[in-house]
């Protein structure tokens, strides 16, 4: 499919795009992005786009020293550039030697912002062909820092924002944001920024971030994807007070003012953006985050990756381990330090494994899931002040306040850090955890690294070596005992762009459980025996791309199974076909 330039009487130019131009659901494919559509024959259509100097400045088409000479020629380009024309794969090369000049992290993160409003197609083959490398600098942690210091790094707007003045208009807003054909939309209030809190409209790096990983690690269009911020004030006092902070100057909103915000906000996405529109829920607060999800998931196409992304990858490394420890789910003990949006989703989706392998009731699989939070143990006895979503997991047992305690107690063959509160997991837990087992499952997953409940050097070096250990985010390999251990990352971005783009191939109307089960076993099946050599009970990244479609088509198979897909009918091959419906970063030739 190639899209062609072609000049105008005014200067301007067309792009005409092939007859075969929309992507596998139907979705005109404005800018040519999908190859996924070749054989498919629609209505020819065509749009304005710019020439000449402001061609340069526009970060869909815009390619940089890789114009071909004859384009240069025919979009009036000629002497606004130098006269070397350079290839896509040179001007990569170029950006990771400039990217490592730089030491300091949010440096790199902000040399990425700008790249992706200049040259959207180059900042997505620099992200693809160097993933592991900039998946932390887009993403966790350095996203972090990022949204911290969002006031004072803000430049150009990206995505929507949308405060409580929009109450009343939010339809309108929507329809101001220039694209329309919009299949993912990633949404925060800004309350609980990864394990740093309250951090308002700054938030807003969060959604960025999340949507830059669908389209490199799981192929959506960017155009298709749709960050939004929901301000409704912060009751950070530091932001408040920071002449810099770009958001509402107010305490937040509760109650019936927020729910009536959140409300038209849903209905009116729904309203312009169809059925079929994927809003992902980002770092919501507790409070609200279950009650949004649970309010909205019979009625919309919603996905909190908090509470089942999480859920979803920690579980594949768990069946993963297996392969390493041995037995099944049901064999094991699993202790939680954390009991917020990330352990409940997790102790729940481990709970609902247990029950389809073992045909037990999920009443009985949850006996062997054990949480502690701030107050202690969950326990029977603290059953009437705990919140409703603490409930499901509280067990007959003696009030226990410490986690040093809790794990002599249950002698947990599993635990796994959700607290958000760094230097939990201390050398005594660690190595009660080592007395017991001779392969204890250790999962830090707290974000950023300096909220990690402990290191991967303190988890192998306390546990002399044997500790099977994975992270939130990443750590550098340890070598202990003339052993080169490799930490794994238990990272929500082996899941959540693949389990979009399985929701958006298949044209699914509603998220259910069993398709996160899906993702997880897709996920797990994918880690190889050289894999758990280097103690790794995930995948390396560099594959990810591969790993997202075998996700996506695994996905998308049990959304036809359960009736809840809509494009139909099914593909042969989900595989190919996820594959095939990928977006690709390649440059296009203009004529």
């Amino acid at each position: 499919m190639e899209s062609t330039l072609q000049e105008t009487r005014e200067g301007s130019t067309v792009l005409d795009m092939d007859p075969k131009s929309t992507v596998s659901g139907g979705v005109q494919d404005v800018y040519g992005e999908d190859t996924a559509t070749e054989d498919q024959l629609v209505t020819p259509w065509s749009i304005s786009v710019a020439s000449g100097y402001s061609l340069l400045r526009d970060p869909h088409h815009n390619k940089g020293l890789a114009f071909a000479i004859k384009e240069r020629d025919s979009h009036f380009l000629r002497g606004l550039l130098p006269p070397v024309v350079v290839s896509q794969d040179l001007q990569v090369k170029k950006m990771m030697h400039n990217m490592r000049q730089y030491e300091v992290p949010l440096q790199k993160y902000m040399a990425m912002m700008d790249l992706q409003e200049m040259n959207e197609k180059l900042f997505y083959k620099l992200l693809i062909d160097n993933v592991e490398e900039l998946l932390p600098v887009v993403y966790t942690p350095t996203v972090g820092e990022a949204c911290q210091k969002y006031g004072s790094i803000f430049r150009r707007p990206q995505g929507l924002f949308i405060s409580l003045n929009e109450k009343g208009r939010i339809l309108e807003v929507l329809r101001n944001w220039p694209e329309k054909n919009i299949e993912v939309i990633v949404v925060t209030d800004g309350e609980r920024i990864l394990g740093l809190g309250d951090l308002g409209c700054q938030g807003m790096g969060i959604p960025v971030g999340k949507l830059s990983l669908y389209t490199a690690l799981g192929g959506v269009r960017p155009s298709a994807c749709l960050p939004i911020t929901i301000d409704v004030g912060t009751n950070n006092e530091k932001l408040l007070e920071d002449e810099f902070y770009i958001g509402l100057r107010q305490r937040r909103a509760t109650g019936q003012e927020y729910a009536e915000l959140l409300d038209e906000f849903m209905t009116a996405v729904k309203q312009n953006y169809g059925e079929k529109v994927l809003i992902q829920f980002e770092d919501f607060a507790n409070h609200n985050a279950f009650d949004l999800l649970a309010k909205y998931s019979t009625t919309h196409l919603v996905f909190n990756d908090d509470i089942q992304g999480t859920a979803s990858v920690v579980l594949a490394g768990l069946v993963a381990a297996l392969k390493q420890v041995g037995g099944t789910l049901a064999d094991h003990r699993f202790l939680f330090l954390g009991a917020g949006e990330a352990g409940t989703g997790i102790a729940k989706l481990i709970a609902l494994e247990i029950s389809k392998q073992t045909n037990m009731p999920l009443e009985e699989t949850q006996k062997n899931i054990w949480l502690v939070d701030s107050k202690g143990l969950i326990v029977k006895s603290r059953m009437e002040s705990l919140q409703h979503f603490k409930k499901p997991w509280a067990h007959d047992h003696e009030p226990v306040k410490t986690l040093l305690d809790a794990v002599n107690d249950i002698k947990p063959t599993v635990l796994i850090g959700t607290s958000g509160v760094g230097q939990t997991f201390t050398k005594e837990v660690v190595e009660a955890m080592a007395s017991f087992n001779e392969k204890p499952i250790i999962l830090s997953l707290s974000n950023p690294t300096s909220q990690s409940e402990c290191t991967a050097e303190e988890a192998y070096t306390w546990s002399q070596g044997r500790a099977i250990f994975a992270s939130g985010s990443p750590f550098p390999p340890v070598e202990y005992d003339g052993k080169l251990f490799v930490p794994g990352q238990a990272n929500n971005a082996y899941i959540f762009p693949g389990i979009g783009l399985g929701l958006i191939m298949s044209g699914t109307i509603r998220v259910h459980d069993d398709m996160l089960l899906a993702a997880s076993e897709a996920l797990a099946a994918q880690v190889t025996e050289e894999n758990f050599e280097k103690g790794l009970i995930y995948p390396p990244f560099k594959n990810i791309r591969k790993i997202s479609a075998q996700i996506a088509a695994k996905v998308a198979a049990k959304a036809y199974e359960l009736g809840l897909a809509t494009r139909l009918p099914q593909p042969k091959d989900l595989v190919k076909h996820a594959e095939s419906c990928m977006y690709s970063p390649s440059y296009r030739n203009y004529r």
